[in-house]
């Protein structure tokens, strides 16, 4: 391999493109951090708020989106960003936890809530204790750990609760911000933005961060662009021509874990089939359904 070779890829994507089958379609497969505007926009905007000074009524975020449109990446390079490590003077445990995700519980009510706190802060959670104890456990070790930001994913499943379920649990999250004097960060789609605006002090309180479905503009050339350049083909594929943006996007139905779903199958079928690059004409045969699609198979 020349220096020269590959230049449609990352310079350190490009002597993977020489490795065997099998090896390159499992790089193609892993996770990967895709940046773009609207995410790197987002991170500043978490970076804010986990530097924002301790106040009474803590400023808070509501980064909500379509499912599977990058909500998830982002929170999870945040908190990997700020790992949790050794904790420093002022606080009462050996470990800091500067962020720390839990996620709302599918049925919703308080003492499942601070259940799923103790276990994003790797405590044990005993069913039997009432909800008291879970909450003084909670609160107490979240103190201890110096958490500077707690963040809610999934934060629509509020909706699950009864009527009243939902009102105590969003009085829960206005309690929590004012105790802990920590911002809130809640995670979800377009239900979640009605759950914290059913709430007249919770909606002043979260600032909404959309996460919109996209469009054929620039921004989304240059993440095809990206996208292409981190995958070891041999032969560039063009993601950014006219026609094959195109068809991968309407395929996606403008939903970016689609799309990055949609390359995968099809890198990975142009690795196997020997093509060694993504044609449109392959698009329709690589088994992918639209998400539209798969929810009425359901």
């Amino acid at each position: 391999m020349t220096d020269t070779a590959y230049p449609h890829l990352f310079e350190q994507v490009r002597p993977l493109a020489d490795a065997p089958a099998e090896e390159r379609v499992r790089r193609i497969r892993t996770d990967r951090w895709i940046g773009y505007a609207r995410a790197e926009a987002a991170l500043a905007e978490l970076d804010d708020l986990l530097t924002f000074p301790k106040r009474l009524r803590m400023p808070n975020l509501l980064l909500v989106g379509p499912s599977n449109n990058g909500k998830t990446m982002i929170i999870d390079k945040f908190r990997r960003t700020h790992a949790t490590g050794i904790c420093a003077g002022g606080c009462d445990s050996a470990v800091a936890v500067p962020v720390l995700k839990m996620q709302m519980p599918p049925a919703p009510d308080e003492k499942r809530f601070f259940g799923a706190v103790l276990e994003a802060l790797g405590a044990p959670d005993r069913s039997s204790d009432r909800l008291a104890a879970k909450q003084d456990i909670a609160m107490r070790m979240m103190r201890a750990t110096n958490v500077g930001m707690l963040i809610i994913d999934e934060v629509h499943n509020i909706l699950t609760g009864t009527r009243m379920q939902q009102r105590r649990l969003l009085s829960l999250l206005r309690w929590l911000g004012n105790e802990l004097q920590i911002p809130l960060v809640a995670v979800g789609t377009a239900e979640a933005l009605r759950a914290i605006q059913s709430d007249d002090q919770l909606a002043n309180r979260f600032m909404p961060f959309r996460l919109p479905p996209w469009q054929a503009d620039e921004e989304y050339m240059r993440l095809l662009n990206t996208l292409e350049a981190m995958l070891p083909l041999r032969e560039a594929s063009g993601l950014e021509e006219p026609a094959l943006a195109q068809k991968l996007l309407s395929a996606a139905e403008g939903i970016l874990g689609e799309v990055v779903r949609l390359v995968t199958l099809a890198a990975v079928e142009a690795v196997t089939s020997g093509a060694e690059r993504i044609r449109i004409e392959d698009i329709d045969d690589i088994g992918f359904m639209p998400p539209s699609e798969r929810r009425r198979a359901c």
